[in-house]
């Protein structure tokens, strides 16, 4: 990762433009919707720390060289992190190419290399994130101290949310449904009883691109990984990160897990997977076995 993407909160705070042209107005277009207060400034004032100061972030745009140099100084010394449109060793993040679904934001960034690449990155990612998302995280911001106080277990509270993001409260939701989300989710979390556990065998021998869908949907949703040795880091990479790592386990070990109502996916590279999870079958542990090539 040769660059840390990270999100600022936009609510309450300022955001300087300073510059005039196309590139400053196509910054102010990207924010027009958001919450912040921004500041344009131009001439003279572009180049005042002050003008900058308690601004949480600062794009410079101008055609002249000498005064974008000036304009980004000012906005470091008002200890401002600053982007200077098309010039990239001036910067000190650069603008991803974003989705905006509301609170529900996604960006793709190449770090100033190939804008359009990022763009065509967006695209292709933007038709798979539905227009009512934003919604559906509006709804569980909503009700978040709601689910915790009901469900104070992390890995319970994970299962339920899992389940609810493809339920009628989260469908509701994305039809603008406020209400009738909120009526729903809370029927949910009446009805919702301890987690099922399950074990599910994927292979961890990789190249991570050779993997199924379904089995790359298995790892960003594990709770716990038991891992073979062997098993290649790209594989590891998509698994989510605060999930537990373990090395092998016995079937008692994994029985105990999946009593907690853990969801654990066992990274495999040899044959003897087999034997464990005709133990674990024998013993009424659900498994899943997805697409294994041996």
């Amino acid at each position: 990762m040769d660059a840390f993407p990270a999100f600022f909160p936009l609510a309450g705070r300022a955001v300087v433009i300073a510059g005039s042209g196309e590139g400053a107005e196509a910054k102010a277009r990207l924010l027009a919707g958001s919450p912040a207060t921004l500041r344009r400034l131009v001439g003279k004032d572009g180049l005042d720390p002050a003008a900058y100061a308690g601004a949480i972030l600062a794009f410079v745009a101008s055609e002249d060289e000498a005064w974008a140099q000036a304009a980004a100084a000012a906005a470091r010394a008002a200890h401002v992190p600053v982007n200077v449109v098309d010039r990239p060793a001036l910067c000190d993040f650069t603008t991803p190419s974003i989705i905006d679904r509301g609170e529900v934001v996604a960006a793709i960034g190449t770090g100033g290399a190939s804008p359009m690449l990022a763009t065509l990155l967006r695209n292709d990612i933007e038709v798979r994130v539905p227009e009512g998302a934003g919604r559906v995280a509006a709804l569980f911001r909503l009700m978040q101290d709601e689910v915790r106080r009901k469900l104070p277990d992390a890995h319970r509270r994970r299962a339920f949310l899992r389940a609810a993001l493809t339920g009628p409260a989260a469908m509701a939701a994305q039809r603008g449904d406020m209400d009738a989300a909120q009526r729903l989710l809370r029927e949910a979390l009446g009805a919702d009883g301890p987690a099922v556990g399950l074990v599910q065998f994927i292979d961890g021998v990789g190249p991570a691109d050779l993997l199924t869908l379904r089995s790359a949907r298995a790892l960003s949703a594990a709770d716990v990984l038991v891992c073979d040795p062997e098993v290649d880091a790209e594989v590891l990479a998509l698994a989510r990160r605060d999930a537990e790592r373990l090395g092998p386990q016995s079937p008692e070990d994994l029985r105990g897990l999946t009593a907690q109502g853990l969801r654990v996916v066992r990274l495999v590279t040899g044959t003897g997977w087999r034997t464990e999870q005709a133990v674990l079958d024998a013993g009424g542990l659900a498994t899943e076995t997805l697409p294994i090539a041996r």
